[in-house]
């Protein structure tokens, strides 16, 4: 028996952070993201040995342990650890599992896509196949959320859980007591394909730490430029929900550069001197429009641009030889998982 799961990766179009702890706790927060296919995989082998062996190839790290109900955390994979220990105490009755477990997305940790929160929810997924968990949508992006928060103390927001979960393009809500509303956008065909055509994704050639960008964003609260700032970030996600849904695309480019001056205020590290200068390259040579996804700090950055004009602007991107361009669809599932059985399994 092989099971394997694949979780779509996302792009943090508006209002991200006003997902984080205490601002949508006391104000609510929205954000506006959509899944792309880029992905996380998990391929789950269960074993007899008494052994649990976990692979991530694209970070070159192999793990072994004995089969026992809880893993250490403090290692090079405590996401994987973290979770494994989740799912045997709530539903495995603590019993211990055998299994080698490999993992690997399409994009590096820390490009601000999403990258660790969509591991979480596509090994959950996998164990979700093989043990049969009774959980839907919310219940699966609650649980990694659980673990990644509150488990493993890693800061962070919600939305990028839900995104992986159900995938599309989504208007999420965040209230108090971790209350979340994922509203789906049902976008005509040739409204999607209008932005698809209009983006380009260019990866900086750093990755970031989320983490330390999110503690200096949780005590906007406490500061009232940074206050006023998230209060923006909504204000820009709801009139970009209104551009997307009418088709007005010079309104979508001009919430997305709303967004992103708004969002530099909440944070002193969201961007850098290398980040401007990227961002005044791109605007120098086609782009309407232009942020850091994810926290900021680096990453891949989001660019609008007409679509006629966006052969001249990668190939000026190109030309600088510094970044990584990347084109990509969206897509409208979240989280899926299979299993393959052999003629063994069949037998039984």
């Amino acid at each position: 028996m092989i099971i394997r799961s694949k979780t779509p990766l996302r792009l943090g179009l508006a209002g991200g952070g006003t997902d984080v702890s205490p601002f949508c706790d006391l104000y609510g927060g929205c954000v506006l993201n959509v899944t792309i296919n880029m992905f996380s995989y998990c391929t789950i082998i269960p074993k007899k040995n008494g052994k649990i062996k976990f692979i991530s190839p694209d970070r070159d790290v192999q793990l072994e342990f004995e089969s026992t109900k809880e893993l250490p955390i403090n290692n090079s994979l405590p996401l994987h650890c973290g979770i494994y220990n989740r799912i045997v105490k709530q539903f495995n009755k603590g019993k211990p599992l055998s299994f080698e477990m490999t993992t690997y997305s399409d994009a590096p940790a820390g490009s601000g896509l999403g990258t660790s929160s969509t591991m979480v929810v596509t090994i959950i997924k996998a164990f979700q196949e093989w043990l049969n968990l009774p959980l839907g949508e919310y219940d699966l992006a609650k649980l990694a959320f659980d673990i990644e928060r509150k488990d493993l103390k890693f800061s962070g927001g919600k939305q990028d859980q839900y995104a992986a979960t159900f995938g599309g393009m989504n208007y999420m809500e965040f209230y108090e007591n971790d209350r979340v509303i994922v509203n789906p956008l049902r976008l005509k065909k040739w409204i999607k394909n209008e932005m698809e055509n209009s983006l380009v994704l260019y990866y900086t050639g750093t990755s970031r730490d989320s983490g330390k960008i999110i503690e200096e964003q949780t005590k906007s609260t406490k500061n009232e430029k940074s206050l006023e700032a998230m209060f923006e970030l909504k204000k820009q996600t709801n009139l970009m929900k209104e551009c997307i849904l009418k088709a007005d695309f010079d309104g979508v480019a001009e919430c997305l550069h709303q967004n992103w001056l708004a969002k530099k205020q909440t944070a002193s590290v969201i961007s850098n001197p290398q980040i401007e200068e990227t961002y005044n390259f791109v605007m120098e040579n086609g782009g309407k429009a232009a942020k850091i996804s994810g926290a900021g700090g680096g990453g891949f950055m989001m660019i609008w641009c007409d679509p006629q004009e966006r052969y001249n602007l990668i190939h000026a991107l190109k030309n600088r030889q510094e970044g990584k361009i990347k084109i990509v669809d969206f897509v409208e599932y979240g989280t899926q998982a299979w299993t393959i059985y052999d003629e063994k399994d069949s037998e039984l």
